[in-house]
């Protein structure tokens, strides 16, 4: 553990290999939020890996150039291998005396650092109050999916290439079906671990067509593992009319993964923004939070 932060136990925290964990300021250290933009292709997700390259060891390899004590990122989301993101949340803390710079030329320091595949969005002081994960009161997630017979060389690695005509129609009737507070069990993975909490409550999910494009927007207050692909996966097999729409209600109480639609390819999807409450709003200790805000996001348990 890095020493700029202990750590408390989260009580709401999910049985398995690996506790949630919330770190509290140091003494003497400022904590400091980044908004981190990528291309997951070639990374095995958000989260440090033994083996695999990853997204967090990239940033924290470039935050080891400007602070010597090697600080590590806590990430809101931990996105899975090949999975994108337009403004993934992170903090770090580092000791105040070696924080000199502002936030602007922070995110030039680290830029300079990183791969042309990864980018520093935005750097900004917050509140010791403040946790990248458990302050967060929900993310939106976007989805691309290339829908014409020939997919197009731009899109190759940010859509997943649907060749047959969807049914749009009936796409957005069953879109509708997932909005509002349900048990997502049955559109999740198993992340190998027990869980304790599968109820989320999603505030849209919606498709917007471009022509061939299709980008089908997600946003809740939590996602369970691959469940974001769990829904994406049956919408195209609804489209294609292998489910009626009607029947995502029935697939949601049944709580059964092997009755709902296929889990759609990684490279469609893009965690696209964590949303945090507005400026003003008081902060709760994050060991004191609601277990919303512990739950797992699309991402690889650990």
């Amino acid at each position: 553990m890095d020493d700029a932060a202990a750590t408390v136990t989260d009580p709401a925290g999910e049985s398995g290999p690996h506790p949630n964990e919330v770190e509290i300021l140091a003494p003497g250290h400022v904590r400091i939020q980044l908004v981190i933009a990528y291309d997951g292709a070639a990374y095995a997700g958000w989260q440090r890996q033994p083996q695999d390259l990853s997204v967090q060891q990239r940033v924290e390899e470039a935050l080891a150039r400007l602070f010597p004590g090697k600080p590590t990122v806590s990430g809101s989301s931990r996105t899975d291998t090949g999975v994108h993101a337009a403004g993934l949340c992170a903090h770090v803390d580092v000791p105040r005396e070696q924080f000199r710079m502002p936030g602007r030329k922070l995110v030039l320091a680290l830029n300079a650092w990183l791969p042309e595949d990864i980018r520093i969005l935005s750097a900004r002081r917050v509140s010791a109050q403040f946790h990248a994960r458990f302050s967060a009161q929900g993310k939106e997630y976007r989805y691309r999916v290339w829908n014409h017979p020939a997919h197009h060389p731009l899109w190759r690695r940010q859509s997943w290439h649907v060749p047959r005509t969807l049914d749009l129609t009936a796409m957005r009737r069953a879109a509708r079906a997932f909005e509002g507070r349900h048990d997502f069990l049955a559109f999740s993975a198993s992340p190998g671990y027990v869980r304790n909490h599968t109820v989320r409550t999603v505030t849209r999910c919606s498709i917007v067509r471009s022509g061939p494009l299709l980008t089908i927007v997600i946003r809740a207050d939590g996602f369970l593992y691959k469940m974001c692909r769990g829904i994406v996966g049956t919408l195209v097999q609804v489209g294609l009319g292998r489910f009626p729409p009607e029947v995502i209600s029935d697939l949601l109480s049944a709580r059964d993964r092997r009755l709902s639609g296929m889990t759609a390819p990684a490279q469609g999807l893009v965690l696209w923004k964590v949303f945090y409450p507005k400026s003003g709003q008081r902060l709760a200790h994050p060991a004191q939070r609601h277990p919303v805000s512990s739950r797992s996001d699309e991402h690889r348990p650990g």
